[in-house]
């Protein structure tokens, strides 16, 4: 058992360098992560995803469910388990006639799971938490006497930016009275996120300029959950609720411009008062035994005080301007099990899931919160003895609705991998 649990141990620390290394590549790519921390990261495995993103109110004895920090007591007594995803996203973009696309992929969580004492479980792992990857340009033809300096030729500007911020997870939870589980956890976010933007002029006799930043963000916080069963008729219903405190970001700040040709300089950003914005969630979940499952969840955050619209960097030097607001979510996810014993076929014994979801982001644009829908398709494969399974989810959304906005339509899927064993089972002898 030492063996194992050394192994796990070095499985984790191994799938956080990839994440970590992120100067020069795009962990995701959208016009709408110049804003603030970039893109939110949709939470959770490969399970979640494959039903919308819910899981406030699940209790799910064959995964593990990050969504929840209550919901670790949901296993056998005896078991380890833990879950590594891989995801990837196909985008298309489009404003009037143009259009272009990127594909991406990467690594999208490891976490592990493991009883401690009686009633209680612990879980520990590591996923992205924002996504900055952007590269945007356009061209202004001028001619000579448009402006007081003269005939400068075309300008052409620009910007872009890469990086993303992380999240290590720590937590514990236990169960009381047979149904009320309460959980509680640890977050440490950490990345690094670097915005630029140009002007050059096609005329060499005025010389371009590029103005940039690099932040290191730190960030720590707590998440608090509880799910409560209660029986109805041959199943059970869960009542699910979380809690993420707001966070104080700390870290450092570098400022570059070419035209001293060399840094500006930095600075702390504990100064600048920055926040990630706290979060609730509820959600609320039937299931039928193993057979089949239905779940609703509701999230808000409050990011209105974060302060990203008023921070160099964080607003890409004011650039591309917006307001910190509210975030929303709602989302919704169906599973179901034809017979998860049968011998004749194995496809009875897979799980099926479909899902929806509904987005707010956090921030707003000219007065407009950017908006995403989707719908999620996925199944699990048991491989082998046990819990062990396959988990493969695809997500077919739309985000920037109305006039004015970039339209980005993409094809997100994700793989993940469970993967279960019992640990703690003494042998006797006769």
């Amino acid at each position: 058992m030492t063996n194992r649990i050394w192994i796990a141990v070095a499985a984790l620390l191994l799938a956080a360098l990839p994440l970590s290394a992120q100067n020069g590549t795009y962990n995701g790519f959208s016009p709408y992560s110049v804003y603030g921390i970039g893109d939110l990261h949709a939470a959770g495995t490969a399970f979640n995803s494959s039903m919308g993103g819910v899981g406030i109110a699940t209790r799910n004895k064959r995964f593990v469910n990050t969504m929840n920090p209550a919901s670790a007591t949901a296993r056998d007594s005896l078991s380890f388990m833990a879950d590594f995803g891989l995801s990837g996203k196909f985008s298309v973009f489009s404003e009037g006639d143009l259009k272009s696309t990127k594909t991406l992929f990467n690594i999208n969580n490891f976490v592990i799971s493991f009883p401690m004492w009686r009633r209680t479980a612990f879980m520990v792992g590591i996923q992205p938490f924002s996504d900055t990857g952007f590269s945007m340009s356009y061209v202004d033809k001028m001619v000579e006497g448009d402006q007081s300096i003269g005939y400068t030729g075309n300008r052409a500007y620009g910007a872009y930016g890469d990086g993303g911020l992380n999240q290590f997870f720590a937590g514990a939870s236990a169960t009381l009275w047979n149904r009320l589980s309460v959980g509680a956890q640890y977050n440490l976010y950490f990345g690094t996120i670097s915005k630029y933007s140009m002007s050059q002029f096609s005329d060499a006799s005025y010389r371009s300029q590029t103005l940039g930043d690099t932040l290191e963000v730190r960030a720590h916080t707590a998440k608090f959950g509880l799910q409560y069963e209660q029986p109805v008729g041959t199943g059970k219903l869960v009542v699910g609720a979380t809690y993420r405190l707001k966070a104080r970001v700390t870290g450092h700040a570098i400022e570059y411009s070419n035209v001293a040709e060399l840094d500006l300089g930095g600075h702390e950003l504990k100064k600048d008062n920055i926040s990630l914005g706290d979060e609730m969630g509820f959600g609320l979940a039937y299931n039928q035994g193993d057979k089949w499952s239905v779940e609703v969840d509701y999230l808000r955050g409050n990011w209105t005080g974060s302060n990203f619209d008023q921070v160099r960097g964080f607003r890409n030097n004011g650039v591309y301007a917006f307001t910190t607001g509210t975030a929303q979510s709602v989302k919704a996810g169906f599973e179901i099990t034809p017979n998860r014993n049968d011998i004749r076929y194995f496809l009875r014994r897979c799980t099926y899931r479909v899902g929806g979801y509904f987005d707010q982001s956090y921030y707003q644009v000219d007065g407009k919160n950017i908006l995403s829908a989707g719908i999620t398709l996925g199944m699990t494969v048991p491989v082998f003895q046990g819990y062990n399974g396959i988990t493969f989810a695809v997500d077919l959304g739309q985000r920037g609705f109305g006039t004015g906005f970039v339209k980005e339509n993409y094809l997100g899927f994700h793989v993940g991998f469970n993967i279960f064993d019992i640990w703690f089972r003494k042998p006797q002898y006769q």
